[in-house]
C-alpha cells in the first residue's frame, strides 16, 4: 500500500511517498528523484542497469543519512520547543501568581492611604460635630431613617440648667439716681420723695487692671539714749521672689498659669499685657523663669515618690521639641512621658523613646499594675520581664483596629462594625458590674454577664483566625487582639483596673496643645521647668484645688525662704493638706493670708476692691 506525499507531510516534504509493509511505515523509493531516470532504462545492457541501480542506491543512502540528520535536528528543536514552553508555562503561573499578589498589595496599601487620610484630615471636619472624626464609625444597626440626628445643646422638652449661682464674688454696689425732670412731678412740680427701698438687679463684670504697689516702710526715730542701739529702725522689706527684680508674685504666677496651665504662648500673654499697660521684655521674663525653674525642683521629686509607691500607674508618652544640639542626636525630637496614679501626676522629657524611660522612673523592685497602649518599649522593661510589673492593655486602642479596618477597606466594614458592637457591649456590662454594690446579687449578675461577652470574644476570634480565607487586615487586627488578650482582660478579675487608658492620654492634651501653640522647648531648662509645672497643675487638677491659689501661696513661701524653695514642702502637698486648707485652696474668691507655710484657719470673703469691677494683678 502506498501513500500519496500529502498523507504524511513530514516524509512528502523530502519527496518520497509511503507504503506500510509488515506494519512498518517506510518510504518508497519508487518515487524518489534518484530512480526518475531509471524509467528510459534499455531492456539489455544489464551491467549498465546495476550501474544505474548502485548509483540509485548510493543517492539514497544519502538521502537517508540527510533525512536522519534532519530528523536528528527536528527532534532536539521540538524537545528544546517543549523545554521552553514549560517556562513560559511556569512564567506565566508565576506572573499571574504576582499580578494577584500585587493587587492584594495594591488594595492593602490603598486602605493604609484611607486609614492615614483620615487621622490626617479626619480632625478638621467642624462643621457637623455629629461627623466622625478619628475614631467612630456609622452603624447602621443604630440608626433610625425615620428620626432626625439629634442636634447639640438644649434638647427641646427638657428643663435647662438654670441660672449659675455667682454669689461667691465679691459685690460693688451701684446706685443709680433719677434724672432731676424725673425727681419732680411734671404736673404740679413738687419734688418726689425717696423711698428706703431700692429696685435691685446684678450683671458680671470682670477687669484686669496692672497696678503699682507702692511699699512706704515706716521708719522710727529713737527718743531715749541708750547706748548700743540704732537711732532710727525701718521696717523690713517685704520679701520678693527673685531679688532685684520690679515684678510682684502676681506677675509670675500670670505668667506661669498662662504658658504651663492654658498653654498659651508668652507673647501672645506679653501681648495682652501691654494692652491693660503692662509693656514686659521678653529677655526679662526669660530670666525669672529660670530663677524660678529650681524653686519647683523638691515638690516635683515628692510628686515622683508619691507616684510610683502606688499599686496601680498608667503611662503615655507623646513628643515634644526642644530645640537645643545635642551630641549624637538628630533633630530636636524629645519625648514626654506622663505617668499617673490616684494621687499623683508625673511628667518626664527625655531624648529618647526607649524602655530606658520608664524603666527608670519605677524603682526596680517595683510591684504594681501597669496601664499603657502596646508600644513594645513597656514590654521590655526589666521590671516586667521579672514579673514585679504586670502590664494591662487598653480597649481603646483595640478598637481603634477595628475602626481603621472599616475605614480603610470599606468592603469590611460589617465586619469591623460586628466587633465594634462586641467590644461596646463588654463597656455597658463592665459599666454595670460598676454601678452594682459589690458583693451584691447584682454585682454578681452583672460579673457573669460579663464573663459570658469575654468568652464568647475569645471563642469568635480563635474561629475566624482559623478561617484561611480571613483578609490580611481582619488577621492584623485580631492577631493582635490575640497577642494582647491576657493583658485585655485583666479588668474581669480586678474590678479596680479600668478598660482602657484615656485618663493618660487626657492628660498630654494640654501638653500637646502647647506643642502647637508655642511648638516645645527652647532651652533643656525650659523643659525641665514644663515637665515640673505640668506634673504639679496636673496634680492639683487631680485633687481639685485651685492652681492659682496654691502657686500664690507656694510662691509666697520661697520668697520668704529668699528667693528658694522653703526647706520642708510636705506641708504644701495635697495629701498632707487639711480638710480646711482644701477648702481655701479650692474657692478662687477665699485669699491666703500672709506668706507662712500654713493656710488661715478661718476663711474669710475678700474685701471688694476700690474701683467696680477691679482685680489686682
Amino acid at each position: 500500500m502506498i501513500l500519496e506525499k500529502s498523507a504524511l507531510p513530514g516524509l512528502g516534504f523530502f519527496g518520497y511517498g509511503t507504503r506500510i509493509m509488515n506494519g512498518v511505515l517506510i518510504p518508497d523509493v519508487s518515487t524518489s528523484p534518484a530512480l526518475a531516470e531509471v524509467t528510459w532504462w534499455p531492456t539489455d545492457g544489464w551491467s549498465r542497469r546495476l550501474a544505474l541501480l548502485e548509483q540509485t542506491i548510493g543517492g539514497l543512502r544519502d538521502e537517508v543519512a540527510e533525512l536522519r540528520q534532519e530528523n536528528a535536528e527536528l527532534r532536539r528543536e521540538n524537545a528544546e520547543l517543549k523545554q521552553e514552553a514549560g517556562y513560559w508555562k511556569a512564567m506565566h503561573a508565576r506572573a499571574v501568581e504576582r499580578e494577584a499578589k500585587l493587587a492584594e498589595e495594591l488594595e492593602t496599601a490603598r486602605g493604609e492611604i484611607r486609614k492615614l487620610q483620615d487621622r490626617l484630615f479626619g480632625r478638621k471636619s467642624e462643621r457637623d460635630s455629629r461627623r466622625d472624626r478619628s475614631n467612630q464609625l456609622q452603624d447602621p444597626q443604630e440608626q433610625d431613617a425615620g428620626t432626625p440626628p439629634r442636634r447639640r445643646g438644649q434638647q427641646p422638652g427638657r428643663r435647662g440648667p438654670g441660672r449659675r449661682d455667682y454669689s461667691h464674688l465679691p459685690a460693688v454696689e451701684e446706685f443709680v439716681e433719677l434724672s432731676e425732670d424725673q425727681q419732680c412731678c411734671p404736673t404740679c412740680g413738687r419734688p418726689r420723695r425717696p423711698r428706703a427701698d431700692t429696685e435691685d438687679s446684678e450683671q458680671i463684670e470682670i477687669e484686669v487692671r496692672a497696678h503699682r504697689r507702692v511699699i512706704r516702710r515706716r521708719r522710727n526715730e529713737a527718743t531715749c539714749d541708750c547706748p548700743a542701739q540704732p537711732h532710727t529702725l525701718t521696717a523690713p522689706a517685704p520679701p520678693k521672689l527673685i531679688r532685684k527684680s520690679r515684678f510682684g508674685i502676681s506677675v509670675w504666677v500670670h505668667l506661669l498659669l498662662e504658658k504651663f496651665y492654658l498653654h498659651r504662648p508668652l507673647e501672645r500673654t506679653v501681648a495682652a499685657l501691654e494692652l491693660h499697660g503692662l509693656p514686659l521684655s521678653p529677655g526679662t521674663l526669660t530670666g525669672g523663669l529660670q530663677r524660678i525653674e529650681p524653686m519647683c525642683e523638691s515638690v516635683y521629686q515628692a510628686l515622683v515618690a508619691r507616684q510610683v509607691a502606688s499599686d496601680f500607674s498608667q503611662a503615655d508618652e507623646t513628643r515634644w521639641m526642644v530645640f537645643v544640639e545635642r551630641e549624637g542626636k538628630q533633630g530636636y525630637r524629645w519625648w514626654l512621658w506622663v505617668f499617673l496614679s490616684g494621687e499623683a501626676v508625673v511628667f518626664r522629657l527625655d531624648p529618647s523613646r526607649s524602655h530606658e524611660i520608664p524603666e527608670g522612673h519605677f524603682p526596680k523592685d517595683a510591684t504594681l499594675v501597669l496601664m499603657v497602649d502596646r508600644y513594645s518599649a513597656y514590654k521590655a522593661m526589666v521590671q516586667v520581664k521579672q514579673g514585679g510589673i504586670v502590664l494591662v492593655f487598653c480597649w481603646a486602642h483595640v478598637r481603634r483596629d477595628f475602626v481603621e479596618v472599616g475605614k480603610g477597606w470599606p468592603e469590611l466594614l460589617e465586619w469591623a462594625l460586628a466587633w465594634l458592637r462586641r467590644i461596646r457591649e463588654l463597656y455597658r456590662r463592665n459599666r454595670r458590674r460598676l454601678e452594682a454594690e459589690p458583693d451584691s446579687a447584682e454585682f454578681r449578675e452583672a460579673d457573669q454577664a460579663l464573663r459570658q461577652s469575654v468568652l464568647a470574644m475569645q471563642e469568635q476570634r480563635d474561629q475566624e483566625l482559623s478561617d484561611p480565607q480571613l483578609r490580611e487586615p481582619c488577621r492584623k487586627a485580631l492577631q493582635s487582639l490575640q497577642e494582647h488578650w491576657e493583658g485585655l482582660v485583666r479588668f474581669v478579675d480586678d474590678p479596680r483596673i479600668p478598660m482602657d487608658n484615656n485618663r493618660s492620654e487626657r492628660q498630654v492634651r494640654g501638653p500637646g496643645l502647647g506643642r502647637k501653640n508655642y511648638y516645645g522647648s527652647g532651652a533643656e531648662w525650659s523643659g525641665r521647668l514644663a515637665v515640673k509645672l505640668f506634673s504639679i497643675f496636673a496634680t492639683l487638677d487631680l485633687w481639685k484645688l485651685n492652681p492659682r491659689l496654691w502657686l500664690t501661696w507656694f510662691l509666697q513661701a520661697c520668697a520668704a525662704a529668699g528667693g528658694r524653695a522653703p526647706p520642708d514642702i510636705s506641708g504644701f502637698l495635697p495629701w498632707n493638706l487639711t480638710e480646711e486648707q482644701r477648702v481655701a485652696l479650692s474657692d478662687p474668691v477665699i485669699p491666703l493670708a500672709g506668706s507662712g507655710d500654713s493656710l488661715p484657719g478661718a476663711a474669710r470673703t475678700r474685701p471688694p476692691p476700690d474701683q467696680p469691677g477691679q482685680a489686682a494683678m
